[in-house]
């Protein structure tokens, strides 16, 4: 299979090459459309209690849409009462808008008026709000913040957009300079940020096609694009190291590619089926982001992939003779003399890192989500100063999210319904409960939580209020309730979305190992290394530590999509260098290195290329936390973090320790599971290499001491 696919990108450069110039083309023609098709909402469950009433609720009588204007400036200035009170006739006179309420002076420090605006429901409300907000910026006797609605949706937007191009910009000159000094030259150096621009082509292009037929977030545009910038970088450098080492051997640039293929490209395809089953494991999730995303995400993975194996040997055949091969190595390598020094303590070196991992993964049992509030963006958006001002000068209307919102089949009259909202207020969480006929037989209650309104005091209002024995149906919507279904709809798919990528991955790690104890090992140590990951991120974002290094607040909780993403992202790429490391691992021990050679002389062929790899797309990742938005600045730690933890602590100490406690039992396999591996591996000749592409490691490896 490879041979074929090497021999037909040698002989058929140019169709290679002109076929990616297509898909290039048309994802950063065509695909760069889907900018003006995202959308920010997250976090929703569809069939939800919370979902249906609010569809229903929709159709009796669409909720319209409010911006809120503050405009900060002593009360008792009368130029600044005129031009409020001018401002608000003006916008009640604009189109589109339902109503203006009376500026409300401040009883907090009388420095400010509150207005807020009501928008007709239809096409036009972000028109509307757009120049009730330019007529109110008019005012300049006072300092006016106007938000909320479609000004807040576009503002989230935008910086997504932003972010985007800022990690960007920021990333790839260091990840070129790392490229420079792991290649020492231009041309192999630029062949993965070529693979690179592939990828983030072909992101673009496939995130449209997905916009076409479901919702795409604006965090999908981040997140993928970074992937694919990440993976390529990866896969070419995997790729352009093993194609050097083979121009070393002393082998021609056409077999060189071919044996490329062989090796280092049944690396990439067992690597991105396993990162694209990570990611596929959040199909599980019925809220249409997680689900988009894992789509996404995994035909990502997979354009990076084809990329590698197609695109990147038809240019290495073509340019091949250019690029320098690997300099001749004498002596122990840094990684291999780590490899000794851990196998001659593995016990200890495996129960102090299990340890640390395990203390910094400690803060995960106190873990919060929440759909977030206007915090999680930066100060310098109208948003977030809205809501500071509010906390400022009226903090009794400082809330981001709506109140429980209760329906009941039965008439507003009904005295059922009066007892129901007197049983609601009764209750703990709740301060008032408003009751209003939606129509001559349907009663709506508004109950106000205390608290915060995605606090736990709110969250175990809903679940008292759906308890309640009354004789007629009651359903609760709103926020709150909405981020209780969210929460249960995790708790109940969680597993089995663990179940889904656990099985991908132990099926792929076996088929490419032949064994059943590597892939169990791997996915036990990678889950440490993730673990730790998040420890880190809820003691940073959710508790405050240190969080002004990073430019953010302790927001008291993760948003909802952080723990998700951070998970089957981080849980992929520690399983993609677990495959680069396993793929030299096996080559030794198939040529008859012994158990714990193999490990020492895998880890030194492989330790650079995994650190390299970590290190360039640790700075990928490193980018989303130089962004603006909370949950990529989290998302971005969390990656960068288990990038480094898995390739420093993981992949240099617990794989050696590992490794070198089971021995021979490492490849161990039951007879009738042979015949299934011979059946569905995708394997080539065990390789021979030369003595010019080993390198020199001591012939006995010392034992274990506990």
């Amino acid at each position: 299979m490879f041979r074929m696919i090497s021999g037909f990108t040698i002989r058929r450069p140019l169709v290679v090459v002109l076929a990616w110039v297509a898909v290039i083309g048309a994802g950063f023609g065509i695909g760069t459309g889907v900018f003006e098709r995202l959308i920010s909402d997250v976090g929703t469950v569809p069939g939800s209690e919370s979902m249906r009433v609010e569809e229903r609720l929709d159709d009796l009588a669409p909720q319209p849409e409010t911006i809120t204007a503050v405009v900060a400036g002593p009360v008792d200035d009368a130029a600044l009462v005129e031009q409020v009170a001018a401002a608000v006739d003006d916008v009640r006179a604009l189109p589109g808008i339902a109503e203006v309420s009376e500026p409300l002076p401040s009883p907090e420090t009388g420095e400010a008026f509150l207005v807020e605006v009501g928008l007709t429901p239809g096409d036009t409300e972000e028109d509307a709000a757009e120049d009730a907000a330019d007529r109110l910026g008019e005012i300049d006797a006072g300092t006016v913040t106007v938000a909320g609605g479609p000004l807040s949706e576009v503002e989230f937007g935008e910086q997504a957009q932003e972010d985007v191009a800022r990690a960007e910009l920021l990333s790839m000159p260091v990840v070129l300079v790392l490229l420079l000094l792991v290649f020492g030259g231009f041309l192999a150096a630029g062949l993965p940020l070529l693979i690179a621009g592939v990828g983030v082509g072909g992101t673009f292009g496939i995130l449209y096609a997905f916009s076409m037929v479901s919702d795409v977030s604006v965090y999908a545009v981040q997140i993928t694009t970074m992937l694919a910038v990440g993976l390529a970088v990866d896969y070419a450098l995997l790729m352009v190291s093993r194609f050097r080492e083979e121009r070393r051997a002393g082998g021609e640039v056409a077999e060189a590619v071919a044996r490329t293929v062989e090796t280092a490209g049944r690396t990439v395809v067992f690597s991105g089926l396993t990162v694209a089953v990570a990611l596929t494991g959040l199909v599980v999730f019925p809220d249409p982001f997680l689900r988009s995303m894992g789509l996404a995400g995994a035909a990502v993975v997979l354009v990076d992939m084809a990329a590698a194996l197609t695109l990147l040997p038809a240019l290495l055949g073509r340019f091949g003779h250019r690029i320098s091969p690997a300099k001749e190595r004498t002596g122990d390598g840094v990684f291999a003399r780590v490899a000794r020094l851990v196998q001659r303590r593995p016990v200890l070196t495996l129960v102090v890192t299990g340890a640390a991992l395990v203390t910094l993964a400690a803060p995960v049992v106190t873990m919060h989500i929440s759909q977030g509030d206007p915090r999680m963006l930066p100060t310098s958006t109208e948003t977030r100063q809205l809501w500071d001002d509010l906390g400022t000068h009226f903090p009794e209307q400082a809330r981001w999210l709506g109140d429980i919102q209760v329906i009941a089949d039965a008439p507003a009259d009904d005295p059922a319904v009066t007892e129901l909202g007197n049983s609601i207020a009764a209750m703990p969480g709740t301060e008032s409960v408003e009751v209003e006929a939606l129509t001559d037989g349907l009663a709506g209650l508004d109950v106000v939580p205390s608290g915060s309104v995605e606090g736990q005091a709110a969250q175990d209002a809903v679940q008292a209020i759906r308890e309640l024995n009354a004789p007629f149906d009651v359903q609760v919507t709103g926020d709150t309730a909405m981020l209780v279904d969210y929460t249960a709809m995790l708790g109940e798919r969680l597993p089995w979305a663990i179940a889904v990528v656990a099985l991908g991955t132990l099926v792929l790690l076996f088929a490419f190992t032949g064994s059943i104890v590597l892939p169990l090992k791997a996915i036990l140590t990678n889950l440490l290394s993730i673990g730790a990951a998040l420890g880190v991120v809820v003691w940073v974002f959710q508790q405050g530590n240190l969080a002004g290094v990073v430019g953010a607040d302790g927001l008291g909780y993760l948003h909802l999509t952080v723990p998700i993403l951070v998970g089957a992202i981080a849980f992929g790429l520690s399983v993609d260098y677990e495959v680069f490391l396993l793929s030299r691992i096996r080559e030794r021990w198939l040529a008859g290195a012994g158990a714990s050679r193999s490990v020492s002389e895998g880890l030194q062929r492989t330790g650079g290329i995994v650190t390299a790899a970590a290190l360039v797309i640790a700075v990928v990742f490193a980018g989303f936390v130089a962004g603006g938005f909370a949950p990529i600045k989290a998302i971005g730690l969390g990656l960068v973090l288990a990038i480094a933890l898995d390739a420093v602590v993981v992949r240099m100490l617990l794989v050696p320790a590992t490794m070198t406690l089971l021995g021979s039992r490492n490849w161990w396999l039951p007879q009738p599971l042979r015949r299934l591996h011979s059946r569905m591996a995708l394997s080539e000749a065990a390789p021979t290499p030369s003595p010019a592409v080993i390198e020199r490691v001591p012939a006995t490896a010392p034992e274990p001491v506990a």
